[in-house]
């Protein structure tokens, strides 16, 4: 079996759950508008998961990924438990600190109004944290199951948490006043509900992890501990500054924009919602990174492992160019989707969905090129391009949000993503040299974009939803065809393998 059947089954087994998870969390995401009308209302929950993503970087500081690294190398067992108590110490510590400063978190985040968000929030960061090694265990020993069952039981709980919450029980008190299910909507948390749902997922899946944690034994070795540090501290810079490229939008968005006090929050509510749609890819992305890290190491050393490495990232970016022509040809949907519930505020910024969209299909080629400093143990060199990628996120946010508003933080995260994943190519090409399709690549890039331009040519002079829809499943068919006719050879030696 090739080398890309054995990543297309581990995608199945161990993508497929973040696929799920991922995707019934963005329906949620979707669904807002459906019980709020004002945009504003959801500006505290965009802060709240503007917040987490940043700690959750610190919490675990590149463990996840070290564990992988040195999982063939050193005793399993060992290390697993070194990592997990050092992890186990270290949550405790970071949570109190966390508890601590609070107060500090709540103004300037301008959370006031909702202070129990950030102890909803600490405590999903708590048990969050605490499964990071555990599902890394799973995915390592080869045992899908688990992982997919814990998963997917974590998002149903949540979701079945919001849904009764925001929208059954609310539903029910409308028809009748003098239900005693009123205790539930007369305590003003609201979509406050939505975090608690997710910290009953997240401790649903602590106790479900519970005989993973079992195996942790008492030993704790220093100098692995050292080892792995060395290795992994880099990490938490590329973690954090891809976390700053990925969320100080939204986070510093009502800070900077030059708008009273509530007209910044609904705009920050409107952003985060038409943010959701463009990071569609990000679910793409991340059920790829579950199945390829694991993969990329276990093929380091192995004959024509580069080959392998460039075979990837096509079948990769072929996979992101069809979830950039769903996004950017179907975009008219999801306006008339939001018209038709008569929530018309949440239309506007849809614009910039698409150049969000192409900005994440840059990051997912960065995420397949990182394995260049990943393999060869140069972390600092991604420490050094995610840290030049934030520093022009910053600057491109402080400069062209208070004039551009939604366009200026979309073109921040656009050109940010476009350099570091162009920096990282160059570099990588250097470093550990892999023979990427470059010029097929940005060929396909290139003619989704060509669609795109073309299907809006003509809606502008012909504004017809149903013409909008027909040209966009015609330019989807004729790019399959294209990509069918263009790796023929390809699909011919896979299918050749499989028989």
């Amino acid at each position: 079996m090739s080398e890309i059947k054995k990543l297309a089954g581990q995608t199945l087994w161990y993508g497929v759950p973040t696929i799920a998870s991922r995707f019934l969390g963005y329906l949620m995401n979707l669904s807002l508008p459906l019980f709020f009308a004002q945009p504003a209302t959801t500006a505290d929950l965009t802060q709240i998961y503007a917040i987490i993503p940043f700690l959750n970087v610190l919490f675990t500081y590149g463990l996840e990924t070290a564990y992988f690294r040195f999982s063939k190398e050193e005793d399993p067992n060992k290390l697993y438990s070194t990592l997990s108590i050092a992890l186990l110490g270290t949550t405790f510590l970071f949570t109190g600190i966390l508890w601590f400063f609070s107060g500090h978190i709540l103004q300037w985040a301008n959370l006031q109004s909702h202070p129990e968000f950030i102890n909803w929030m600490i405590g999903i960061l708590f048990f969050d944290t605490l499964s990071t090694l555990a599902f890394a265990k799973l995915r390592q020993e080869n045992r899908p199951k688990k992982y997919a069952a814990v998963r997917l039981s974590s998002v149903l709980v949540n979701l079945i948490t919001v849904l009764l919450f925001i929208g059954w029980i609310p539903y029910q008190v409308q028809q009748n006043s003098n239900t005693w299910l009123t205790i539930f909507t007369n305590n003003n948390i609201g979509i406050g509900y939505y975090l608690i749902g997710n910290l009953a997922g997240s401790i649903l899946t602590f106790l479900l992890l519970f005989n993973e944690f079992r195996k942790i034994s008492i030993q704790f070795s220093v100098p692995l501990f050292k080892k792995v540090m060395e290795y992994s501290y880099p990490l938490i810079i590329v973690g954090m500054g891809g976390m700053v490229n990925d969320m100080l939008s939204r986070l510093i968005y009502q800070h900077v924009v030059d708008l009273p006090v509530e007209e910044a929050k609904h705009e920050l509510g409107i952003f985060g919602n038409i943010y959701r749609l463009a990071v569609l890819i990000t679910i793409l992305i991340q059920a790829f990174r579950m199945a390829a890290e694991p993969f990329f190491f276990k093929q380091k050393g192995e004959e024509n492992a580069q080959k392998v490495y460039a075979r990837v990232m096509k079948f990769f970016v072929i996979a992101c160019c069809f979830m950039f022509l769903f996004i950017s040809l179907f975009i008219e949907v999801f306006g008339w989707f939001f018209m038709a519930i008569n929530k018309p505020l949440w239309v506007q910024g849809l614009q910039v969905v698409p150049l969000l969209a192409l900005g994440n299909i840059f990051l997912g080629v960065y995420y397949n090129l990182s394995i260049w400093y990943k393999l060869t143990d140069k972390n600092n060199y991604g420490a050094m391009i995610t840290v030049a990628g934030a520093l022009i996120t910053i600057g491109l946010n402080v400069l062209l949000i208070p004039s551009l508003h939604y366009l200026g933080a979309a073109m921040a995260t656009f050109l940010c993503y476009l350099f570091m994943m162009v920096v990282s190519y160059y570099m990588g090409q250097q470093h550990y040299p892999v023979p990427y399709a470059t010029k097929k690549l940005s060929a396909y890039l290139a003619i989704v974009l060509v669609m795109y331009g073309m299907q809006k040519a003509i809606l502008y002079f012909f504004p017809h939803l149903w013409l909008g829809i027909l040209i966009g499943f015609i330019f989807i068919a004729l790019f399959s065809w294209l990509v069918v006719w263009a790796e023929e050879k390809e699909f011919a030696k896979l299918f050749r393998k499989a028989n």
